[in-house]
């Protein structure tokens, strides 16, 4: 028996990007491009009517934007639809409006389209995905903007060394080498504490563990 495939929707008003990225997934396993829309509104309609699993959204269209659209799709669709919005816009407030929309990833055209099934892959899996290239940036954007108590029930599901470092990562400090020092710990052991929190809380990767610290509240802990 097959197994079901992602069914992606390509939202971008250049056409030639459209081709591109259908280009690159016509002969990914498990992915189907379902339809191609130019705006806003048309992303709505087809992505509706096509029921939409993934949608790869450009940021800046005629009429309603990639964040609007987003956002639209949030408050209207069921089942929600995981999207990504793909844009050279390297901006933090941008990646920031749209998670704060509902967007799962934020990616760069010029930097991580070679990501591209991985990313879609795990969209439908409900895993976030920051591009790379900013992810530091907007860790701290998102702990300035989101000051939250933490969720001690979700916090308690780690030892306080785990969660020692999630604070740290949640506020951007995202090399090892950098958490170690901050903890006195050595690398290794950095190392060890950050992955044995993230198999605790199944997430994928240190982004979204930061994501997770940063809902619960873990950049306004004390050290």
């Amino acid at each position: 028996m097959t197994a079901p495939q992602i069914r992606v929707l390509i939202v971008d008003d250049n056409k030639v990007v459209r081709r591109g990225l259908r280009l690159r997934l016509q002969h990914a396993p498990g992915i189907i491009v379902v339809g191609e829309a130019g705006s806003g509104a048309d992303a709505l309609a087809v992505a509706g009517a096509e029921r939409a699993e993934v949608v790869l959204m450009d940021l800046h269209m005629p009429g309603m934007d990639g964040i609007a659209t987003t956002r639209a799709m949030m408050q209207s669709m069921t089942p929600l639809p995981k999207v990504v919005l793909i844009t050279s816009e390297a901006s933090d407030a941008f990646v920031v409006d749209a998670i704060d929309a509902g967007a799962t990833g934020y990616l760069l055209k010029s930097h991580d389209t070679d990501q591209l099934v991985q990313v879609i892959r795990g969209a439908a899996q409900g895993t976030a995905t920051i591009s790379s290239r900013m992810t530091p940036r907007v860790l701290l954007e998102l702990a300035r903007r989101r000051p939250a108590p933490a969720n001690l029930e979700e916090v308690q599901r780690l030892s306080p060394a785990e969660t020692r470092v999630v604070a740290l990562l949640s506020r951007g400090v995202t090399s090892n080498e950098d958490v170690a020092r901050a903890l006195s710990l050595s690398v290794n052991t950095v190392r060890s504490h950050a992955a044995t929190a993230m198999r605790k809380l199944k997430v994928a990767d240190r982004t979204q563990l930061a994501l997770w610290g940063i809902k619960n509240g873990l950049q306004n802990k004390q050290i």
